[in-house]
């Protein structure tokens, strides 16, 4: 927020060692925002700083031994406000204000056919004054756009370029989708196959390159329909970015088929025998078949969002004034009664109101076993329902339901960019311009060296056809979409490219230890009671933690309601996180908690020591209990490691990482822990806040740092972490302090998560390292007339088909 002490800018978001500002003066201000980055980066306390200039947004990173944050926002107020000042007499011309409320919206963008569609669809909508930001995602065929707009005006937008924007709100609309992704498959299989049935008896006559009159007319008869039939969506498409002063990779094909149509034609009709109909026939069939093939194979890398939307039925049993009916899934309105016989899907998340049986809940919870479903509990839409009838009444539609926010999870990390891709954007921004350069200057140099006219127009044209921005645009998104969707059905749920790429360069992993490293399903073991009898101390205990969510009170719960104690409601209470509870209850104070929580509130430790040392030692953990400030009780409350903790902390060290346990037990119960699964360093009696100061402070020492963590108390350390991994279910992919989630609570995919993404990374670098090799050097090939068209666009088609190839490597298991 701003405040009277840094008028100049407004505080966004604040870490220890980053801040992000709003600075009004740089906003659309390219010359601004370019010198306010030069100034502060000469500062040495600055370790880098990043500037959006489109939003007026500026991100600094520091180091807070060096420099304290609030001299740095001092810092950062002081340039703002000279450079605000510095051409204030200027004037400033006026854009449009715009109207509505800010809002995020996402939009399937179909007609692409290259990465360059996608850069100038971005380019186009982000000189919209409306719009803050865009993105469009060629791999994922996604724009996502943050500003002042609905969902009209962006596909407006978007239908001014000559492309369609469709909605992908709701899990059926994602599903037609679908459909018209297999129609268009088949449409391009289909052209594929017109271009080269006519194309190949084409080149036999072009290649024995005939004096006959009547062959040279039969080439243009089988060049035609190839050219302007097959190859007419390439014209087209040229023709509308032409009327809006924008080009792509079909402006480069359109100009090279018809500049070798075309000289053809006048050749023909002139009677010389230079004609180039086959070369222009093949361009269009090399390229329609690379096409088809690249399609076809970017369609393998998002089945994992395909799977997912098929497992919601299109139609729901549905009963409405007492009579049943089937109705489509988005004609469900909450509160609805739904039915689910045996063996069907369920449609929809609900509450069971009648019926008995058996769901298979592997989608969210990862376990092939099925669980028992009765009335009360909850379902959960795209579950397997087993042998009995369900009666459901419908608590979530749309996109609220469970398994809609995994795929926009999903969807959102597929389509998210990776720092790695800024240079391959900046490099496809100006790549199309810069091809049509390359070939008129082969044009004009050639015909200055007295290079024949026909030759020209070949070297030409291959320019055009061999340049590809497709391998570049394709190089990061296809291995992103591999890799989350790789992850996703592995049951690890990431939220962002960005958590990707860190999770590849993490050295040090921190782990929670209760419900992370230990299965979380506490148990009381003992209970010692000191001043009062048993039942009086498990009652008030129980009765305190009955508006506890923690882990340990819910064992104590779990024990007196198993023993049928009967309890009483609290009259008051508060919980202390990462200590225990304070209640009162029939009139008296109860505290239940730690040995420091309980000491803190003036309660004498004595007569718990010896109890609590002994429960420790034998690796439980104390729960104690104080009445109106004196000793009543305590509890020894146990909890399982999970199985296969010990190998997956093993794998962990054996990928070269470092491993540490932050817990708030006792150090006993920690060291034993630890030593079990085999973790050397440790902090026991660790509150959620040292946590988080634990957690900041190796990453002020140079450690990129992981955490794991269960995503309630763990919080505040989890967003303080580079990645955060958060130990769940799929009902909990929406825990946003997590940057990743884990179903299951295996931990051991930890190690999977940080081995997929470092083999992403490896194969992003490998797929840029090829997409730009080839542009480098296919490109100065051609001008100097060593590729003719035909292999310029057969070697551009297997370019952008080998790179998706590559990212496909990602879908098999890892070695």
């Amino acid at each position: 927020m701003t405040t009277a002490a840094f008028p100049h800018i407004q505080l966004l978001h604040s870490l220890p060692r980053r801040i992000r500002v709003h600075v009004p003066a740089i906003v659309k201000d390219d010359e601004r925002s370019y010198v306010m980055e030069i100034a502060l980066k000469k500062h040495p306390d600055l370790a880098s700083v990043s500037v959006a200039p489109r939003i007026g947004s500026l991100t600094v990173r520091f180091n807070p031994a060096r420099i304290a944050q609030d001299r740095v926002l001092a810092l950062l107020n002081a340039v703002a406000g000279n450079i605000g000042r510095a051409r204030k007499s200027e004037p400033v011309l006026a854009t449009p204000e715009p109207e509505g409320p800010c809002q995020k919206l996402q939009l399937a963008v179909l007609g692409m056919t290259c990465a360059s569609c996608a850069a100038l669809i971005q380019l186009s909508l982000n000189r919209d004054p409306r719009i803050l930001s865009a993105q469009v995602n060629y791999a994922s065929e996604t724009v996502q756009a943050l500003g002042h707009l609905d969902r009209e005006a962006l596909a407006k937008l978007v239908g001014r370029l000559g492309y369609v924007a469709r909605p992908m709100d709701t899990l059926s609309q994602r599903r037609l989708l679908a459909e018209h992704e297999k129609e268009r498959l088949r449409i391009a299989r289909n052209r594929a196959k017109l271009a080269g049935f006519l194309t190949l008896p084409l080149m036999a006559i072009g290649m024995a390159m005939p004096h006959s009159r009547l062959l040279h007319w039969v080439e243009f008869l089988l060049a035609t329909p190839i050219v302007l039939g097959t190859g007419r969506p390439f014209f087209e498409k040229a023709a509308a970015l032409a009327r809006n002063r924008e080009a792509n990779m079909d402006t480069l094909i359109a100009i090279g088929t018809g500049a070798a149509y075309g000289h053809s034609l006048v050749s023909l009709l002139l009677g010389k025998r230079h004609l180039y109909f086959e070369a222009a026939a093949g361009i269009v069939f090399f390229v329609l078949l690379g096409r088809y093939l690249e399609e076809r194979a970017k369609g393998k890398t998002g089945e994992a969002i395909r799977r997912l939307i098929d497992l919601q039925p299109p139609v729901a049993s549905v009963v409405r004034n007492g009579i049943e009916e089937k109705i489509h899934i988005d004609d469900v309105r909450m509160g609805d009664l739904v039915i689910v016989r045996p063996g069907e899907r369920i449609p929809v998340d609900g509450d069971i109101v009648s019926g008995l049986s058996a769901v298979d809940e592997s989608l969210v919870t990862g376990e092939s076993l099925p669980v028992v479903k009765e009335p009360g509990h909850k379902v959960v839409g795209g579950c397997v329902n087993g042998a009995g009838a369900l009666s459901v009444r419908v608590t979530a539609i749309g996109n609220a339901t469970v398994l809609a926010g995994i795929v926009k999870l999903v969807d959102q990390a597929q389509a998210s960019r990776l720092p790695i891709q800024k240079l391959a954007d900046q490099v496809s921004s100006v790549f199309v311009p810069s091809v049509i350069g390359v070939s008129l200057f082969t044009v004009a140099g050639g015909l200055a060296a007295g290079v024949p006219a026909a030759n020209v127009l070949a070297n030409a044209v291959s320019v055009l056809l061999i340049a590809c921005p497709c391998a570049l645009g394709l190089a990061t998104p296809t291995a992103i979409m591999a890799g989350t969707g790789q992850a996703a059905r592995r049951g690890i749920y990431i939220r962002s490219g960005e958590s990707l790429e860190l999770a590849s360069k993490l050295k040090v992993i921190v782990f929670d230890k209760t419900g992370t490293i230990t299965e979380g399903r506490a148990a009381v073991t003992n209970i010692f009671p000191l001043a009062l009898d048993r039942d009086d101390l498990l009652r008030l205990a129980a009765s305190a933690e009955s508006g506890s969510e923690h882990h340990l009170g819910r064992a104590i719960l779990d024990h007196a309601k198993a023993l049928g104690i009967a309890l009483s409601a609290p009259q008051s209470f508060k919980a202390e996180a990462g200590q225990g509870v304070r209640a009162r209850i029939y009139g008296r104070d109860v505290l239940v908690g730690n040995m420091a929580f309980l000491t803190a509130n003036g309660v004498d430790p004595k007569p718990f020591a010896d109890f609590a040392s002994r429960l420790a030692e034998g690796g439980q953990t104390p729960v104690l209990l104080a009445v109106d400030g004196k000793p009543g009780g305590l509890f020894g409350i146990s909890d399982p490691t999970r199985p296969g903790a010990r190998a997956a902390i093993l794998r962990l060290h054996s990928m070269g990482l470092r491993t540490l346990m932050v817990t708030g037990d006792v150090e006993a119960v920690a060291k034993r822990v630890a030593a079990e699964v085999g973790i050397a360093d440790l902090v026991a009696g660790a509150s959620p806040e040292d946590k988080q100061r634990i957690v900041s402070d190796l990453r002020a020492k140079g450690h990129l740092v992981g955490m794991i963590g269960d995503g309630v108390n763990d919080a505040p350390a989890l967003a303080s972490a580079d990645v955060g991994f958060a130990i769940g279910t799929g009902t909990d992919i929406a825990i946003e302090s997590a940057a990743i989630t884990l179903v299951n609570g295996d931990i051991m995919k930890v190690a999977e998560a940080i081995d997929l993404s470092r083999r992403t990374l490896a194969i992003i670098k490998q797929n840029l390292a090829w997409a730009m090799g080839y542009n480098a050097l296919a490109i100065p090939l051609a001008a100097m007339g060593r590729l003719t068209p035909m292999i310029a666009s057969s070697a551009m088609a297997l370019s952008s088909v080998s790179v998706v190839a590559n990212s496909l490597r990602l879908q098999k298991d890892a070695p």
